[in-house]
């Protein structure tokens, strides 16, 4: 008896998979396949062989690649980050404002924003990108932590002449706009006022060691220690991972020690609140026996109680910028604009639960 054979579909390659190929930009393919001039024949070469290679056929619907616009932007978040959040059905505040204040820059400018989940280190990573982009045609591109410092990401977006925007990222040597704001600043200037309340004894939970946040507050605290002529413990120092639990669990080791600290900056909001847990627990009174500051200001630090003390990052200003940027790139092309790094400004926001030690 003989067997039916297997029929399989294999997926059209893409214009992006064509210009990775070749090294060149998607404009350049587009100006092979329309066989525009001023295109040099090596460059002219190595375009037809991957298109030869990969049996690529234009397509008449992409209508983005001759210099159209598809009015659409795309933003990409960890998917592990993102997934852990929804699966212990906890919301992401970060998400949320990053979300509506991108939402709203688009919604103005008669464009869509999607967002697609991307686990950057994956071994399919870029293909999955090349499939999103192909798809999707968007004008650009916004990459938020910890994907904003992939260099492979990057190189990639870069290769395909894909416009893009980072969100919270370290500095780089790749042409890109970079939105963020001075986190190292925004956390010395939150020790800084529990200094200047008169706390010595201060203590420090970091947070996720993967993002570059984390390393940029703590750099903050151990700065405004240094000028203030402080020691810092060893023992006041404890690695966090930016959640709740992770707050709660810091803080029964710094509040269990034998001189525990009278004030504990936290490197996030949701860490902040867990150490407020933990003092009610252990019968320590904040702000009276216990200062804490957390860092974001999102909206559960407003109404937690006592109300806390934290740094604003204005996520969903920045988020805004980005795609006004993005925007303003696909209308007039210039790609000077793109290369830059926009600042937005942090603010420290005194509540309740911070106070001169007892």
């Amino acid at each position: 008896m003989s067997e039916e054979p297997i029929h399989t579909q294999h997926r059209a390659p893409t214009i992006y998979e064509v210009a990775a190929k070749a090294g060149v930009s998607i404009k350049t393919v587009s100006r092979v396949l329309n066989r525009e001039p001023n295109v040099r024949p090596a460059v002219h070469d190595r375009v037809t062989q991957a298109v030869s290679a990969l049996g690529y056929r234009p397509r008449t619907s992409a209508r983005g690649l001759a210099g159209g616009r598809s009015f659409t932007l795309v933003t990409y978040l960890d998917e592990s980050l993102t997934l852990e959040h929804w699966r212990i059905d906890r919301s992401n505040p970060y998400v949320e404002r990053l979300q509506f204040g991108g939402m709203m820059a688009c919604r103005e400018a008669g464009y869509h924003l999607l967002f697609e989940l991307l686990d950057a280190n994956a071994q399919g990573a870029e293909a999955a990108m090349m499939s999103t982009l192909s798809a999707l045609n968007p004008d650009g591109v916004i990459l938020t932590p910890p994907i904003s410092d992939n260099q492979r990401v990057m190189k990639l977006l870069t290769r395909m002449g894909t416009p893009f925007a980072r969100l919270s990222a370290i500095k780089t040597d790749i042409p890109c706009l970079s939105v963020t704001m001075d986190e190292k600043a925004g956390a010395f200037e939150a020790t800084e006022h529990l200094i200047s309340l008169g706390h010595r004894r201060i203590g420090f939970i970091a947070g996720t060691p993967a993002l570059s946040s984390s390393h940029a507050r703590e750099a903050g605290f151990l700065a405004a220690l240094a000028k203030y002529g402080l020691a810092l413990e060893k023992n006041y120092l404890c690695q966090g991972d930016y959640t709740y639990e992770g707050g709660k669990a810091a803080a029964r080791r710094l509040l269990q020690q034998a001189n525990p600290p009278s004030a504990i900056f936290a490197a996030n909001d949701e860490m902040a609140l867990g150490i407020i847990h933990v003092a009610s627990e252990h019968g320590v009174e904040v702000p009276l026996d216990l200062s804490v500051v957390g860092f974001d200001d999102f909206q559960a630090a407003r109404y937690s109680l006592p109300s806390l003390t934290t740094i604003r990052q204005p996520v969903g200003d920045m988020a805004a910028q980005a795609c006004k940027r993005l925007i303003a790139h696909a209308a007039a092309r210039d790609e000077i604009e793109l290369n830059q790094a926009l600042p937005v400004n942090h603010a420290l926001l005194v509540r309740d639960s911070t106070a001169p030690p007892r």
